[in-house]
């Protein structure tokens, strides 16, 4: 089977198209990982997308909190649907080239909704903060307007720092070999392949992981603080308990997505570091959505009661 395609003889100046190896260096597993992805994408959609319908659907579920995770199931869908298809195809089909706009598109869609789950992640938790923390305000503070320009927000509050990192980045001149060694169009793969000087590409890649995923996880850090310390000074054990369970599948969420990419973007990078690279990646790529409605749910009596209704209809 052939696991790669090699680049046009000679150096290549304006590339119009890049080769995504993503696990070619494994040729005898090109079908089992084609099957196993395709399951996972399947898993994605149905979870992501029951979660989805059942806080649209259940009048129990019209909360903010349900209002936060039903846009959070969405944001995970349209996530993992800007990488997988492509990766899927790319392991079908053998053929792996993807033109420089294709790449540049997918790098843009991934980068904007990747601060969008950033940023919807640190509205949750601000949410479970006034829950917690200021319980009889929350009504008032968490009205429906103001959970939807906290979304709004969170799903366009990227969308014009990504544009201009995506097209800076695709403004470098390429040269030399066109091999992506990842499974999708990343900014670390693609600035390997750029001539000459790439310190302020990489400088900008720095800047906004600070702004991106370092101030929202600083939030995160912030609610929580404030989250814990409210929680353990209640008087009944009964009642710590149900407050840390509203906010352990959140938690366990921010862990694996913040974890994963912060030490992707913002650890030294190393001649030998592009498998590390591809093996975190999926952790925040798929790994994330695939769980996220398991956490969720299975740990969420109001989500199970809502799943029993809709299937006994």
């Amino acid at each position: 089977m052939k696991h790669q395609e090699k680049p046009p003889e000679g150096n290549m100046t304006e590339p119009m198209q890049f080769v995504l190896l993503d696990f070619a260096d494994v040729p005898h597993l090109q079908w089992f990982l084609f099957g196993l992805f395709l399951i996972v994408y399947i898993m994605i959609l149905i979870g992501n997308g029951t979660v989805f319908l059942l806080t649209k659907l259940d009048p129990a579920l019209q909360t903010p909190m349900y209002f936060f995770l039903g846009n959070f199931s969405f944001l995970e869908i349209c996530y993992v649907s800007v990488i997988l298809p492509r990766m899927l195809t790319n392991l079908w089909t053998q053929r792996r080239r993807i033109s420089l706009v294709a790449c540049a598109a997918q790098m843009c869609f991934f980068l904007m909704l990747g601060a969008t789950e950033c940023f919807l992640l640190a509205v949750m938790a601000y949410d479970r903060y006034v829950a917690i923390c200021h319980p009889l305000h929350y009504p008032l503070v968490m009205n429906h307007k103001v959970c939807v320009r906290l979304v709004a927000g969170s799903w366009m509050g990227g969308i014009p720092v990504q544009i201009g990192q995506t097209f800076q980045i695709f403004s470098l001149s390429f040269c030399g070999s066109n091999l992506i060694n990842h499974f999708f169009c990343d900014i670390p793969p693609i600035i390997k392949l750029a001539c000459g000087n790439t310190t302020v590409s990489e400088t900008m890649v720095y800047i906004a992981a600070v702004m991106f995923v370092t101030v929202p996880f600083l939030s995160i850090l912030a609610s929580y603080g404030k989250i814990i310390s409210t929680i353990l000074k209640l008087p009944s054990a009964t009642g710590r308990a149900k407050a840390f369970s509203t906010c352990s599948s959140h938690l366990i969420v921010v862990t694996l997505f913040f974890g994963s990419g912060t030490i992707t973007y913002l650890r030294p990078k190393t001649q030998d570091s592009a498998g590390t690279d591809k093996v975190l990646s999926l952790f925040y790529t798929i790994t994330t959505p695939l769980f996220n409605p398991m956490i969720y749910s299975l740990r969420n009596k109001d989500v199970i009661n809502a799943l029993k209704k809709l299937l006994c209809k």
